[in-house]
């Protein structure tokens, strides 16, 4: 499994669980985002510089992704594609996507991108907090655990 984040939006503290996360499993992190990054010098730890542009940090990241993968993204459309290359998706606050209900996520963001083009305030996720980066970890926690777990349990391939 690589964890790959889409790191222009993600919150500082998610980083650093992620990077505590990386430094104690030995799994490879990739932060992509279109400025320069600084993580910690481990060499399972690694940033992806992309140009500036609209998407295209999350082109990059579906280009990269394998099946198994796991993103970190708050983005519908990113998580979205990823589900349908065979990846799992993590948004900051704990909710992982599932082929279930990204349809309906993905309708209502359209939903609600339309109401702001036609001048409608529909304000906006409510303030990132203590108990989103606790969800985050949990959830993050679990999905590693059953990775490791599964890796253990399978046999080796000679």
């Amino acid at each position: 499994m690589h964890i790959w984040v889409d790191a222009d939006a993600c919150p500082v503290v998610i980083k650093e669980i992620l990077f505590r996360s990386a430094e104690r499993t030995g799994l490879a992190l990739t932060l992509v985002a279109n400025q320069p990054l600084r993580v910690p010098k481990l060499p399972n730890i690694n940033t992806l510089q992309v140009a500036a542009g609209f998407d295209v940090a999350d082109n990059e990241i579906v280009k990269r992704i394998q099946a198994g993968d796991l993103v970190i993204t708050a983005d519908i459309p990113l998580a979205a594609e990823v589900l349908d290359k065979g990846a799992q998706a993590l948004n900051p606050r704990g909710e992982l996507y599932s082929p279930d209900t990204i349809k309906a996520k993905l309708s209502m963001r359209d939903f609600m991108d339309t109401l702001r083009s036609n001048g409608i305030d529909t304000g906006g996720p409510a303030p990132f907090n203590q108990q989103d980066r606790k969800e985050f970890a949990k959830r993050l926690d679990t999905l590693i655990t059953r990775y490791l777990q599964s890796r253990r349990n399978s046999p080796a391939v000679d």
